[in-house]
């Protein structure tokens, strides 16, 4: 059975779940009724970050673009551009044991594509979650919907898988961001233009 989360709350993955190396990074939600006539195009976006909190290069922001890490242990599988349908609207495979040393934590956020020229903020997102599995068997392992509502943020960081003292845990974290992955991408140390 799945642990289910709330906002800060963390929580031990690989010591309770021993062996686990391979694990599914879940992200799921929904738009609500009203979207202004426009598309509305969700996206996941993952950091991989230093024990400073950023990026060491390009290589470790992986999103629709840049699907792998320089070591391919963090893999985008593939832009959902309508969010349609039940389940799981974009997922991450993360090879734990893989992952590169200096890495010490890895950020998933959610951001809304050409938000401010679409005016589209997560004031019309509904049901957003992030769910961890693990890829061997497919069973949820850790779940965190994100009930908060957002108003004007066009961005969350939603969730981070991070080291401590040898095992991954995981942090709720439920963070949004007005200006988007641009203010994301500049907090985690890469260069915006």
């Amino acid at each position: 059975m799945a642990i289910s989360l709330s906002k800060g709350q963390k929580v031990d993955l690989t010591k309770t779940n021993p062996g686990l190396t391979k694990v599914v990074v879940g992200l799921g939600w929904d738009t609500n009724k009203y979207d202004g006539g426009k598309d509305f195009d969700l996206d996941a976006s993952i950091f991989c970050l230093n024990g400073a909190g950023k990026v060491t290069s390009e290589a470790d922001f992986i999103f629709y673009n840049n699907r792998k890490n320089s070591n391919g242990s963090v893999v985008h599988n593939g832009d959902n551009r309508t969010g349609a349908g039940d389940g799981d609207d974009e997922q991450v495979s993360v090879d734990l044991a893989t992952v590169p040393a200096e890495t010490e934590k890895i950020a998933f956020c959610i951001t809304i594509h050409e938000a401010d020229t679409r005016s589209q903020n997560f004031g019309q997102v509904s049901n957003a979650y992030v769910r961890i599995l693990n890829e061997g068997s497919g069973a949820e392992l850790i779940r965190y919907d994100l009930g908060e509502d957002f108003s004007i943020e066009t961005g969350v960081v939603i969730g981070e898988l991070y080291r401590h003292s040898g095992e991954w845990k995981f942090s709720a974290i439920g963070s949004g961001y007005k200006d988007g992955l641009g203010g994301l991408a500049r907090d985690y140390g890469l260069q915006t233009s």
